[in-house]
């Protein structure tokens, strides 16, 4: 028991100090990475196909993506799809855009919590407890069934039965480590090299948008971003960028299938046909398979109303702590290694941070709301503006911002530092756009409106709004403003104090007339 804590402890050490700052070498290589007079809004470069689902990946090469040192992953998995657990060589944050699911995720030396037990629901029941397939066949049952359905739940049976033949009196429960459900709205985090699988359990199709931090000094390899999977035959996500590293070649697998079979077989302890299964030599479902029934597994919900008074404790949880913040409750060991909460949901209206009737609303996620970013060094912002709606003009501090829109269209500006449009065009969903530090981006909705979701490459990532209540100009003095833009007095009150918003500004014509009197 002791060894387990101790390694957990330690893998908790590193990964705090590793990710304090990005290192030295990595940003002397990005600042040549940052030369450019025009931004795109950039498509999709790849796609695979997979048995359950698909992955678009955007060309890491790309020199917005280097600058911003970044990689962008879109995933969609079907219903009862299971994308096969892999982890990669740098922090993630992942955006679920659709659906709903369950993500589990294995972190070294921690304990298995989630286990089965043969005793469980018997004292409320009086009888032996179910299994998550037996509860769905009993729900089911009475209804028509055909002849395949009812040939795949005997040959189920079949395979149960011998299973536990084999197993004879050494059969045991199953146990493995956290679960946790995500829905819409919801940012996960991920440590770099921390193994995770997720599954749809929902009734439509998940998809999620994932950026991975490739400029983040926790990834001490180069910049070129690599997913490693644990089981199956998958294709590389970033296949034109990596071929080009191996020569062209375009065979991928799992690690396993890179050992000797033989060392396989000894260190599992298995026979010889499960080891060459693991290699996945033979398996065309690559990266997203299809679950053969229903994907059974240990967890504490068994029906959605108990899932919504999960997710309503949940939020009643994390208000809890953000009221605590500032109080000297983060010690660094205040939650557990091994439970740490790894997501937040910025999707709902009512979690908003800023809000205007008329122009939109702002979610913001950092350190302070999901203490795991600082460690990860990054942050996110969910926002929707309302029709015609502006976001005011601004720049962000000490963070690159690496948008995707997710619904509507908007007209995007971005200014560098010479006064130049490095980018004035309309911005779509599906497509991403990287602006760099510093540089000065406005954003206005069209007729339908525009929503997005942006990840920040720093826990707290601040900006800096030229126009509105909380503005550089709002905070000069007015003969700083009359001396620096050779305005009459009368015209720098109304420059400073026409806006009574802060970020989001409606654009009607009534926001416009001068709310404040000549002296």
């Amino acid at each position: 028991m002791v060894k387990p804590i101790l390694l957990s402890l330690s893998f908790l050490f590193l990964l705090i100090n590793g990710s304090l700052a990005r290192s030295q070498f990595q940003h002397q290589l990005q600042q040549n990475e940052c030369q450019f007079d025009r931004l795109q809004a950039l498509e999709p470069d790849n796609r695979i196909r997979a048995e359950a689902g698909e992955i678009e990946s955007w060309n890491p090469n790309h020199d917005q993506f280097r600058c911003a040192g970044v990689a962008v992953v879109r995933r969609t998995v079907e219903r009862n799809g299971l994308h096969l657990p892999s982890y990669t060589n740098a922090p993630q944050l992942i955006y679920i855009v659709k659906g709903r699911g369950v993500l589990g995720t294995i972190f070294p030396g921690c304990a298995e919590t989630f286990e089965e037990s043969q005793e469980q629901g018997r004292e409320e029941q009086g009888q032996k407890p179910r299994s998550r397939e037996e509860q769905r066949e009993r729900e089911e049952q009475g209804r028509p069934r055909s002849h395949e359905e009812q040939r795949e739940r005997e040959e189920q049976r079949e395979r149960e039965e011998e299973r536990g033949r084999g197993q004879g009196s050494r059969s045991q429960q199953d146990s493995h480590q956290k679960i946790r459900h995500f829905r819409e709205g919801d940012v996960i985090a991920l440590p770099a090299g921390v193994a995770y699988w997720s599954y749809n359990d929902g009734d439509e199709s998940l998809v999620s948008i994932s950026l991975i931090d490739v400029g983040n000094n926790e990834n001490q390899l180069d910049q070129n971003p690599r997913r490693f999977y644990l089981a199956g035959n998958p294709e590389d996500e970033f296949q034109n960028q990596n071929n080009k590293r191996r020569g062209n070649s375009s065979d991928t697998n799992n690690v396993l299938s890179g050992f000797n079979p033989e060392f396989l077989r000894q260190a599992f302890n298995v026979d010889e046909e499960t080891a060459r299964k693991l290699q996945g030599q033979n398996d065309q479902r690559k990266n997203i398979i299809r679950v053969r029934g229903q994907l059974d597994f240990v967890s504490p919900f068994s029906s959605p109303e108990e899932r919504r008074r999960q997710e309503q404790w949940e939020q009643e949880k994390q208000r809890e702590e953000q009221r605590h913040q500032g109080r000297g409750r983060d010690n660094g060991i205040e939650e557990t290694f091994c439970s740490l909460r790894l997501k937040e949901n910025i999707g709902n209206p009512s979690r908003s941070d800023i809000f205007s009737p008329n122009a939109g609303r702002i979610s913001t996620l950092n350190s302070y709301k999901l203490p795991i970013l600082s460690q990860l060094q990054l942050s996110a912002e969910r926002g929707v503006l309302y029709q015609n709606g502006l976001y005011t003009p601004h720049w962000n501090l000490n963070a690159h911002s690496v948008i995707y829109a997710l619904r509507g269209r908007a007209r995007v500006q971005v200014v560098d530092q010479f006064g130049n449009s490095v980018f004035d065009e309309q911005v779509q969903q599906g497509r991403i756009l990287v602006v760099p530090q510093n540089y000065a981006v406005l954003k206005k909705a069209d007729n339908e409106g525009f929503e997005w979701i942006a990840f920040k490459t720093n826990e707290n990532a601040l900006i800096n709004p030229l126009a509105g209540r909380t503005s550089v100009i709002r905070a000069l003095p007015l003969s700083v403003l009359q001396n620096a833009f050779q305005l009459q007095r009368e015209q720098a009150q109304n420059l400073k104090f026409n806006r009574q918003e802060t970020l989001l500004l409606s654009s009607s014509r009534s926001s416009s007339q001068p709310r404040v009197a000549a002296a």
